[in-house]
């Protein structure tokens, strides 16, 4: 009879090989917290660099990316809402490889200390905002609203479209820009480009404020969108 002799591997071998086993968990643990360690240090300074501007002081609370994610190469970070302010609880943006076609998102609690408008007594409904209505107060900006106005250029100017009380933040969707051109109004329209400039009138087809698109009729037929840059005056650029 034909008979098979296995040897099993020495004590000191099967340590060799656990000891090996440890080495390479921790040599890709390292690597893996260095990678995460270098993404949140490039989304860190981008958040910053969008919110210095903000206020006196800002504190940014980044939390780390899933650990069963794979590296990001070459990561270019973004804000989703680009049109508001990164206040507060944010979600963060990152490309990751070739053209950016990964995406991954990364959250984060920003606050920031700095200066904001408060209305100085009750506004009614449909009041033109002049600055002897503000008043400014002093917090973190994190804790106010994502569509909260902050600064005196936003709201002056503006028509409220509800009540505002003493002491409240100016949100965006409490204020209206009043129109500049009127349904029906006799308008100027502006034609420019980089060697010429024009100008004819026509007939606005419906109200516009500043930076509006509104539609101008010409004659009986010919109909023109254009770009409201003040009062009766619109713009084409080419």
């Amino acid at each position: 009879m034909l008979r098979k002799h296995v040897t099993q591997p020495s004590m000191l071998c099967y340590w060799q090989v656990i000891f090996l086993l440890a080495m390479l968990a921790v040599t890709a643990l390292t690597k893996v917290q260095a990678d995460d360690d270098a993404l949140l240090q490039q989304v860190h300074q981008f958040l910053y660099q969008e919110t210095q501007a903000l206020g006196e002081e800002v504190v940014i609370d980044l939390r780390p990316p899933s650990p069963h994610l794979p590296e990001c190469i070459q990561p270019e970070p973004f804000l989703p809402n680009a049109n508001q302010a990164p206040l507060g609880r944010v979600s963060v943006g990152v490309r990751c490889g070739e053209n950016g076609r990964q995406v991954r998102y990364l959250q984060a609690q920003i606050d920031v200390i700095g200066s904001y408008v408060v209305a100085a007594r009750d506004i009614e409904r449909g009041t033109l905002i002049t600055s002897n209505m503000l008043s400014e107060r002093g917090g973190n900006l994190g804790d106010l609203s994502a569509q909260a106005l902050t600064a005196e250029e936003d709201i002056i100017g503006k028509i409220t479209q509800r009540p505002i009380r003493t002491g409240s933040a100016f949100l965006a969707h409490y204020l209206q820009a009043p129109d500049l051109v009127e349904r029906g109004q006799r308008v100027t329209v502006v034609a420019q480009g980089s060697a010429f400039r024009v100008s004819r009138e026509g007939e606005a087809l419906e109200n516009g404020a500043l930076g509006e698109q509104v539609r101008v009729r010409f004659g009986s037929r010919e109909i023109m969108t254009a770009r409201v840059t003040d009062r009766g005056v619109l713009v084409v650029d080419f």
